[in-house]
């Protein structure tokens, strides 16, 4: 939700605005989860007693601004997450059906303490700070030749990021001047520049945020003009793209914002500790250092950098987004043991150099009983810090044209799910969305029985649907695959017919009767995942 340039910008203000006539809802939604039951019932008591999730994924019906307080993770998009004392903290870029939220202020946000329930808690700017007009207009009367200033731009409010450092609260936000650097066509102009920005709080809980002002602007290297020649013109007039940030601070205590999108890559920046900012933003040079691309374009289909380091792995990991949003959407990794690069993918590729990404996390799909999903992607990565677990979270969206939901592509539900690593330090992601479902001990006889199972391919804009699998009790796969299964349960893995995978007790979001459940998740030799949930 925050491409910088006009292609996008376009196409998400026409896709908004049609959502906004939208705020109805049928019982003809395609969904087998209009009325939840409690789950069937488990030998594990703890298991048995468990009452998941039963809020609808068609959301339409509460879509409006006054049910607000109902949402929990509708009308999520570009989400960073954070822990508060006992509360998770989740921030996003400005977006929601029928463009719900307009009029609302800015980078709204919510919270929850089981990553399950989550409460509204509106925006936490009111408007765009004053800094922006000014500088950016300054720096237009720079320009050779100057430019006139533009007196009342329009602006986008895209994927923040919010970290703990020190005994502060850092929000790295981006603010997109969504206006043609010349005239009044995007046809014939690159889009404004954009800028991302500091704001600063000791407590979340009060939603008191102090602006510290820019950090980054997008910044050209002089081997483009920002005029184009037509709508098809796709050399980007500026190298990097100031959005999408994400913020990490090393082992060493050296802290970078890492941030990019679509023109020439992802950019790795050193900041000072103290202030947040780079000391200096006087040649390109200042503004970063590439990390990651696709391909040799100044027009590439990769953006939403998150960052982490494991330390049980040594590596720093790269997640990125690929592909327009959505629909195709899908999430890349790439791994380095410096935070600079090169990052390489699972084949040993350089992703820094320009190599296709891989592994691929998630990619549009779709289990039975459902319709799937698709856009699924620009993630956070977060732990608990009591437990040390890994989640991944992000929007994902319905499919076109659903019938009995108005522009059903335009529903966004906030996804939050498990990561788990496989035994070569590489992150999977967890088949259903996290629901608390308490550990259980899983034995190999938990496997015998049907399952669905997806090996995924990346195919743009293409749901991987599930076929239906038997695992027997004499360690063989029948069905809709073939082949053999066996059980490690000292590293609770899974291997299906060569392919390791984790799992995990989970939630059946699917189930008629939604119900508690195992899931697998690995990925094979080329860094495709396979996903499977028992039925």
């Amino acid at each position: 939700m925050k491409r910088y340039n006009i292609f996008k910008v376009e196409a998400l203000r026409i896709f908004f605005l049609v959502a906004l006539t939208v705020m109805s809802c049928s019982k003809d939604d395609g969904f087998a989860d209009d009325v939840i039951e409690k789950p069937n019932p488990s030998p594990d008591p703890d298991v048995e007693a468990f009452d998941g999730p039963t809020y609808p994924d068609n959301y339409s019906s509460i879509a409006s601004w006054s049910s607000h307080s109902q949402w929990n993770l509708a009308n999520v998009h570009d989400p960073s997450v954070v822990k508060d004392g006992e509360y998770y903290y989740m921030y996003q870029t400005d977006a929601s059906y029928g463009n719900a939220h307009d009029g609302h202020g800015h980078f709204h946000h919510r919270r929850s303490k089981d990553l399950v329930n989550w409460e509204y808690r509106g925006s936490t700017m009111p408007s765009a700070p004053v800094w922006v007009k000014d500088t950016l207009n300054n720096m237009r009367s720079k320009m050779d030749p100057a430019l006139p200033p533009i007196e009342n731009p329009r602006y986008g409010y895209w994927a923040p990021c919010v970290r703990k450092v020190g005994e502060k609260f850092r929000m790295y936000y981006s603010i997109v001047v969504i206006e043609p650097i010349v005239g009044s066509e995007f046809n014939t102009s690159w889009t404004e520049r954009a800028f991302i920005g500091l704001m600063e709080t000791d407590d979340l809980a009060s939603n008191n945020w102090t602006d510290k002002g820019m950090v980054v602007c997008s910044i050209a290297d002089g081997l483009e003009t920002y005029t184009r020649t037509s709508g098809n013109d796709w050399s980007g007039y500026f190298k990097f793209n100031a959005i999408d940030p994400t913020f990490i601070e090393t082992p060493q205590n050296e802290q970078y914002l890492i941030y990019g999108s679509w023109h020439s890559g992802i950019a790795a920046l050193k900041l000072n500790p103290e202030t947040g900012k780079p000391d200096k933003l006087d040649t390109l040079d200042d503004y970063g250092v590439t990390i990651a691309k696709r391909g040799s374009s100044r027009w590439q289909a990769s953006e939403g950098p998150e960052i982490l380091y494991n330390p049980d792995t040594d590596y720093y990991y790269l997640f990125m987004a690929y592909d327009e949003l959505s629909v195709a959407y899908n999430t890349r990794v790439a791994r380095s043991k410096t935070i600079t690069g090169p990052y390489l993918g699972i084949n040993g590729a350089d992703v820094s150099a320009g190599a296709d990404c891989y592994p691929m996390l998630t990619h549009p799909y779709s289990f039975k009983n459902h319709t799937g999903w698709v856009g699924f992607s620009h993630n956070a990565v977060f732990q608990n810090p009591d437990t040390q677990e890994w989640f991944y979270a992000s929007q994902a969206r319905l499919p076109k044209d659903i019938p009995g939901i108005n522009v059903s592509n335009a529903i966004m539900m906030g996804h939050v799910r498990e990561i788990q690593w496989t035994d070569d330090g590489w992150p999977v992601i967890a088949p259903e969305r996290y629901a608390g479902v308490p550990n259980t001990e899983i034995t190999e006889v938990s496997f015998i029985g049907s399952w669905e199972h997806i090996e995924m391919k990346y195919q743009y804009k293409t749901l991987q649907t599930s076929k239906t699998i038997n695992l027997t009790a004499d360690k063989k796969v029948t069905g809709g695959v073939s082949g053999t299964w066996s059980y490690d349960s000292s590293s609770k893995t899974l291997t299906i017919n060569g392919v390791k995978c984790k799992v995990k007790d989970a939630w059946d979001w699917e189930a008629s009767t939604r119900k508690v459940t195992i899931t697998y998740s690995g990925l094979t030799t080329g860094g495709l995942p396979v996903w499977g949930k028992k039925i």
